[in-house]
C-alpha cells in the first residue's frame, strides 16, 4: 500500500518535471454583469482559430489550447450587448474577469450562440446518465441526498432523518450495488463522517448519476450503476459560506472557499461544515406502543428520544492550478467527525433503545494532479490518491429496558426491569472499535488521436486494514481478536469513437476484477499451548466488459443504447460484519453479477419562441445472479435487531424511467419523472417480487422566478416539490393465504414541499424557507422505519463567485 502511493508521488513529480515544453495555454475568466451577477450560457468565440467555449452557470469558462499569440475574442449572450476584447496568450494559463453590459433589446443578428453545455455533452453520450446541477439546491436548505431523490431513477432510502443510514436504487438495483465516488475516489475511503448526509451542495460542482452501465473512467465494481460526487474545482478565487436552522433542533453550516495567486497559480482550497440535529421527530405506527399491566399494549405518538446526530469536518488543500505543468496539482488533508445516537435495530421494534449510540472519525492525507496535453497533444493524465485512517465505535452499555415514551418499561407487574444480557441489543454491553488504515488510488491515463478516437486507461486501487477490538471484553479476549485486510484492484480499457461530424458516439470498454480478503483469527495450538495465527484468505477475479453508442438522427434528437456485464463484489461490512449497522458477518458471501442493458432516446431541448423543453426516457433490463441484499422478510425475523447480507438467488429487473423539462422565458421552470419497474428473484425455487423495494415512483417540481420584485437587480424564487412513492410490501406475501399481508404493506406516499429564495441585487446574499413535507403526511422508506413529518428551515447564504 505505502508502495503504491510512494509509486504515484515518484509519477506526478516526473510528469510535473517533464510538462514544461507545452506551448500553449488556456484562456479562463468569469462573465459578470455590471451588478456582480454571472452571465451564463454565453458563448466565447475566437474567430481567427474558430475555437469557442460556454460559460457555465457562475459564468465561468475555460478554452484550452491556445497557440501562444494575440486573440481577439468575442462574448455574446441572449442577455447581454456584444462583448469584444483582446487577448495575448504568452503563459500556461491567462484568466481574464469581463465585466459585460445587460442588452436592452436582443438584436438577434448580433447573437452567435454556440455549443453545448457539459450536460448536454455528457447526457448525448451513450450512457444512460444524468447530470444533477446543486447551484440553486446550494442556495436552499436542500441536503444533497434530497437532490438525488428528484432525479429520474434515483431513489434515496433512508432510515429516519439527518445522519440516519442511507440506502440508493438505482433502476432497481440498490445498496451496495450502487457505487458513490467523491472525484472518482470510492466514498467509503472517507468513512462514515465524510458522506453525502454531511457534504452541503454548496461544495458540489455537479453529479453525475450513471444507471447500469458505468464508463471506465470511474472503474469499480459499480453493478447497478455509479453516483459521482464532482467538487467545486473552479480556478478562480471563490467564497461561499452558509448557516441554516430549522425543526429539530436542526443546525447546518458550511464553509468553503479558493484563493489563487495569478502570478505563481499558487492556490488555497479550503472547506469545512457542521451538521446537528435531534432527530426527535414523532413517530407512530404498529410497533410504537407502551406495554403497561398485565402486558396490555397500547397505541401511542411518541417522539424519537434516542437519535441525535452531529458531524463536522473539512478539506484543506494546497498547490498551484493552471500552470505549465500542471492544470491541477494539489496536496491536502480531510478530517472528519461524527456521533450517532441509535434508537432502534433494522426495524422499529416495541423497545426501543436508549443510551446506544456510535462514534467515526477519519484522518486522510490526498493528492490530485492533472494535466491535459501532457508531453504531446492528446495525452492527458488524472492522479487522485489518498492514505489515512478511519475508526469507529458503537457504545452499549445500558441494561435498563425502555418503552417509546422515553420512560423505563414495566413488566405485566408493573416492575421496571433489566435486560438479561445488560444492554439494549442482545450480546452483552459492548465498546466495540473498529480501527481502519485506508487507501485508495485512481490513475487515468487517456490519449486522442485526432479529433474522433481516444483510448483510455484506467485503474482503482484500494485498500483497508482492519483491526476489531472491545474494551469490555477482558485482555485475553482482545489478544484473541482477529485482523481483516481487504484490497481491490479494478482495471479498465476504453476506446471512444466520435464520427460522422459528431452524429455518432461509441465507447467500448473492457474491465478486469481482481479482491482478496484475508481473515487471521489468533488460537491456542492444542499441542503446544502456544497462540498461533489461523489465516484464511481469497483471491476473486472476475472480467467484465460493455459498450454504448449514441446517434444524433437530427441535432436535437438522440437515440441512445447501453450495455454492461457487471460485476459486483462483496464489501468489507458485507463480509467482515459491522456493529454499529447491526450488520453480522458472513465470509462466505459470493459476488453479485449483472448483464445490463439500456436503450434511450433525447428530445431536445427545442426552442419555441421563449418555450424551452427537454423529453428523454429509457428502458432497461438487468439479468441478476447472486444478488446481494438483506434476508427475505418473513413473519418471523420481522423482529429482528441484527441483519444479515446474503445471496438471495438470481433474478431480473425490467421497467422504464423518462423525464420532462420546460423552461418559459428563463422564469418559470417544471420537471417530471416517473420510474417503474419489475423486479423479480427466485429464492428457494419460487419467483417472489423483490420485498421492501417500492417499484413505482413519480417526482415532479415547480419553479418560478420574479425579477425586481422588491427591489431591482433581485430574484424571488418560488419552489414546489412532489415525492410519490407507490405501495409495497417489507414482506414476502405467504402464500395462497394472504391474511394479514395488509398488516405488513407499507401504504401510498405522497410528501410535498415548498419554498422560496431571495437573491439580493448584489448577487451575494441570498435567505430562502423551506417547508418540508407541508401536509405532515406519514413517510416511510427502508422496513417501514419512518421518517420526520412536516419540518421547517430558514437559511442564509453568502457568496462571492470570483475576487
Amino acid at each position: 500500500m505505502k508502495l503504491a502511493l510512494t509509486a504515484v508521488i515518484f509519477l506526478s513529480g516526473f510528469l510535473i518535471s517533464a510538462s514544461v515544453f507545452s506551448q500553449t495555454g488556456n484562456l479562463s475568466g468569469t462573465l459578470t454583469f455590471e451588478n456582480g451577477a454571472p452571465v451564463a450560457y454565453a458563448s466565447i468565440f475566437i474567430q481567427s482559430l474558430k475555437k469557442q467555449g460556454l460559460s457555465d452557470e457562475s459564468g465561468n469558462y475555460t478554452i484550452e489550447n491556445l497557440p501562444y499569440g494575440k486573440y481577439i475574442v468575442q462574448v455574446s449572450s441572449l442577455e447581454a450587448e456584444l462583448n469584444e476584447f483582446e487577448i495575448e496568450i504568452n503563459t500556461a494559463s491567462k484568466t481574464v474577469p469581463t465585466i459585460v453590459k445587460r442588452a436592452g433589446h436582443t438584436n438577434l443578428d448580433e447573437v452567435q450562440v454556440v455549443g453545448e453545455s457539459y450536460k448536454t455533452q455528457v447526457e448525448k453520450s451513450g450512457f444512460a446518465v444524468n447530470i444533477v446541477d446543486t447551484k440553486e439546491a446550494s442556495l436552499r436548505n436542500i441536503q444533497t441526498n434530497e437532490l438525488l431523490n428528484t432525479t429520474v431513477g434515483v431513489k434515496i432510502r433512508q432510515n429516519g432523518g439527518l445522519g440516519s443510514e442511507v440506502n440508493y436504487s438505482l433502476n432497481g438495483l440498490s445498496g451496495n450495488a450502487v457505487r458513490i465516488f467523491i472525484d472518482g475516489i470510492p466514498i467509503s475511503a472517507y468513512g462514515n463522517s465524510f458522506n453525502l448526509n454531511s457534504i452541503p451542495p454548496s461544495m458540489i460542482k455537479e453529479i453525475e448519476v450513471y444507471k447500469g452501465v458505468v464508463p471506465g473512467h470511474l472503474a469499480d465494481d459499480a453493478l447497478g450503476g455509479a453516483i459521482n460526487i464532482v467538487l467545486q474545482n473552479s480556478v478562480q478565487s471563490n467564497f461561499n459560506t452558509s448557516l441554516s436552522y430549522g425543526s429539530f433542533n436542526t443546525l447546518q453550516a458550511s464553509l468553503n472557499g479558493l484563493h489563487r495567486f495569478k502570478k505563481s497559480g499558487f492556490t488555497v482550497k479550503g472547506s469545512v461544515f457542521y451538521n446537528y440535529s435531534d432527530n426527535d421527530y414523532k413517530v407512530s405506527g404498529r410497533s410504537v406502543v407502551v406495554t403497561g399491566l398485565g402486558g396490555v399494549q397500547t397505541p401511542i405518538t411518541a417522539r424519537r428520544f434516542n437519535d441525535a446526530y452531529r458531524s463536522s469536518g473539512g478539506m484543506f488543500q494546497i498547490g498551484y492550478t493552471d500552470v505549465k505543468w500542471a492544470d491541477q496539482f494539489l496536496i491536502g488533508f480531510t478530517g472528519s467527525s461524527d456521533y450517532k445516537e441509535i434508537q432502534h435495530g433494522a426495524f422499529m421494534t416495541i423497545m426501543p433503545y436508549q443510551d446506544r449510540f456510535m462514534e467515526s472519525d477519519a484522518a486522510l492525507m490526498n493528492l490530485t494532479y492533472q494535466k491535459k496535453n501532457l508531453f504531446t497533444k492528446g495525452l492527458d493524465v488524472t492522479i487522485n490518491g489518498l492514505y489515512g485512517k478511519r475508526n469507529r465505535m458503537v457504545s452499549d452499555t445500558l441494561a435498563w429496558a425502555y418503552s417509546w415514551n422515553g420512560e423505563r418499561a414495566i413488566d405485566f407487574r408493573g416492575n421496571e426491569y433489566k435486560y438479561s444480557w445488560n444492554s439494549q441489543q442482545e450480546g452483552g454491553p459492548t465498546l466495540a472499535r473498529i480501527n481502519r488504515n485506508v487507501s485508495s488510488i485512481r490513475t487515468g491515463v487517456s490519449y486522442g488521436i485526432g479529433k474522433n478516437h481516444r483510448i483510455m486507461l484506467n485503474h482503482v486501487f484500494s485498500g483497508i486494514d482492519r483491526v476489531d477490538s472491545d474494551q469490555l471484553r477482558s485482555v485475553l479476549e482482545n489478544t484473541f481478536r482477529g485482523t481483516r485486510d481487504l484490497e481491490k484492484s479494478i482495471l479498465s480499457l476504453t476506446y471512444e469513437l466520435n464520427a460522422l461530424d459528431e452524429k455518432l458516439k461509441a465507447n467500448v470498454f473492457g474491465k478486469y476484477y481482481q479482491q482478496k480478503t484475508v481473515n487471521i483469527d489468533p488460537e491456542i495450538d492444542q499441542e503446544t499451548n502456544e497462540i498461533v495465527d489461523d489465516i484464511t484468505s481469497a483471491n476473486k477475479i472476475d472480467e467484465g466488459y460493455g459498450f454504448t453508442v449514441s446517434y444524433a438522427v437530427l441535432p436535437n434528437i438522440t437515440l441512445l443504447t447501453s450495455a454492461e456485464k457487471a460485476v459486483r463484489l462483496p464489501n468489507e461490512s458485507e463480509v467482515f460484519g459491522n456493529d454499529g449497522d447491526n450488520v453480522v458477518a458472513n465470509p462466505s458471501i459470493r459476488p453479485e453479477l449483472s448483464n445490463n442493458f439500456n436503450l434511450g432516446f433525447r428530445l431536445g431541448s427545442f426552442n419555441i419562441n421563449e418555450h424551452d423543453f427537454t423529453v428523454s426516457s429509457n428502458l432497461f433490463t438487468r439479468n441478476i445472479k447472486d444478488r446481494i441484499g438483506l434476508p427475505i422478510e418473513t413473519s418471523l425475523n420481522v423482529n429482528d435487531e441484527t441483519i444479515l447480507y446474503e445471496n438471495q438467488g438470481n433474478g431480473t429487473s425490467k421497467g422504464f424511467d423518462a423525464q420532462l423539462d420546460y423552461t418559459f422565458n428563463d422564469n418559470f421552470g417544471l420537471n417530471l419523472n416517473v420510474s417503474r419497474f419489475d423486479l423479480k428473484i427466485v429464492n428457494r425455487g419460487v419467483e417472489i417480487d423483490v420485498p421492501n423495494t417500492p417499484f413505482f415512483t413519480m417526482n415532479g417540481s415547480l419553479r418560478y422566478s420574479f425579477k425586481d420584485l422588491i427591489q431591482k437587480e433581485s430574484r424571488l424564487n418560488l419552489f414546489y416539490t412532489m415525492y410519490f412513492t407507490d405501495e409495497f410490501s417489507y414482506l414476502v406475501p405467504q402464500g395462497s393465504n394472504t391474511v394479514g399481508d395488509e398488516f405488513f404493506k407499507v401504504p401510498q406516499q405522497l410528501a410535498q414541499d415548498l419554498g422560496l429564495s431571495y437573491v439580493f441585487p448584489s448577487d451575494k446574499l441570498v435567505m430562502s424557507f423551506d417547508v418540508k413535507n407541508i401536509f405532515d403526511k406519514p413517510v416511510y422508506d427502508n422496513l417501514s422505519v419512518q421518517k420526520p413529518g412536516r419540518a421547517f428551515y430558514l437559511k442564509l447564504n453568502y457568496r462571492i463567485n470570483n475576487y
